[in-house]
């Protein structure tokens, strides 16, 4: 039987099983009695997102058992189909691919996108790839320009699942019986609470020194625990070379642009950050939003 962990991130940044079913099928059939089962479990409280692969059956559940959710597509299934949808084109290599991941990885808001996306489908006359188009019905679904309003802890894949699974493989396996299966699941239970525990510990009894004077990294230190704090010191360190540039004043709202180095997959390039301050309140908006996806700011706040 197909085994479906319901997989989280804890406070530490290590992911954790929020609950697991074996199911006898994958239809919408049972998936609904999958979700409506685990959502009862967990107090009626409903996730404020879910990540899936492109699975039909579990789209349209979602929406009927979670229509407050946002759910996402993992970005990674997506764009491993790119040399297959797309590599028999001619330009394929020489620029369709380059263009493609610029344009989903680099644009900052939805209408940058859908711009791009036009250039992308006109320049290399894309307008009748069905799977293109497929896409393009769902890019709220998939597209980090259409996404970065929601908090992900740092997820656009799958990948926490799957690796779930691969903790799994370390207890179970194809050929376990039902009664076995629980033992092993317990095992593995205690295992993921050991793992957090230690963590907790560490947190409670080290403390990690400062690396600068802000008083942003002494109000981190404050709230976060020692792994994910360690992310926000590489955020202080990251912004030492960087240096913004008035675009615009606009009554009480300033605008800067801050050129960032960032890492996409095993590639480093450079992105332009518009930052918007505000005189009044003192308060500022980076187009990045990584403090809405991942939880912590950048040097641009």
């Amino acid at each position: 039987m197909p085994f479906a962990p319901f997989v989280g991130v804890n406070h530490h940044g290590q992911s954790i099983l929020l609950g697991a079913g074996l199911i006898s099928s994958e239809d919408t059939k049972t998936f609904v009695w999958l979700f409506q089962t685990w959502l009862k479990c967990m107090d009626g409280i409903v996730p404020r997102a879910i990540i899936t692969d492109q699975d039909r059956a579990m789209k349209n559940v979602i929406a009927i058992v979670f229509p407050q959710s946002r759910h996402r597509f993992c970005l990674w299934h997506i764009l491993n189909k790119v040399p297959e949808k797309l590599g028999s084109h001619s330009l394929y290599k020489s620029g369709i691919k380059t263009a493609l991941m610029k344009y989903v990885y680099d644009t900052q808001s939805v209408e940058e996108f859908e711009n791009c996306w036009e250039q992308l489908i006109t320049t290399y006359n894309l307008h009748k790839n069905a799977w293109l188009k497929s896409l393009y019905d769902e890019l709220e679904h998939w597209v980090p320009a259409f996404l970065r309003d929601i908090f992900w802890t740092g997820m656009s894949t799958t990948q926490r699942s799957e690796s779930m699974n691969a903790f799994f493989d370390g207890y179970v396996h194809a050929k376990t019986n039902l009664k076995e299966f629980v033992d092993q699941f317990d095992n593995a239970l205690k295992k993921k609470i050991e793992n957090e525990t230690t963590a907790d510990f560490h947190s409670f009894s080290v403390s990690i020194s400062y690396i600068s004077r802000s008083p942003i990294e002494k109000r981190f230190q404050d709230l976060y625990m020692n792994a994910k704090f360690r992310e926000i010191q590489q955020q202080i360190t990251d912004i030492i070379d960087m240096d913004p540039k008035l675009f615009k004043h606009d009554e009480k709202i300033k605008t800067y642009h801050v050129e960032d180095e960032v890492r996409v997959e095993e590639f480093t390039k450079s992105v332009t950050h518009y930052v918007d301050f505000s005189e009044e309140d003192t308060t500022a908006k980076c187009s990045c939003e990584l403090f809405q996806m991942r939880g912590y700011c950048v040097g641009t706040f």
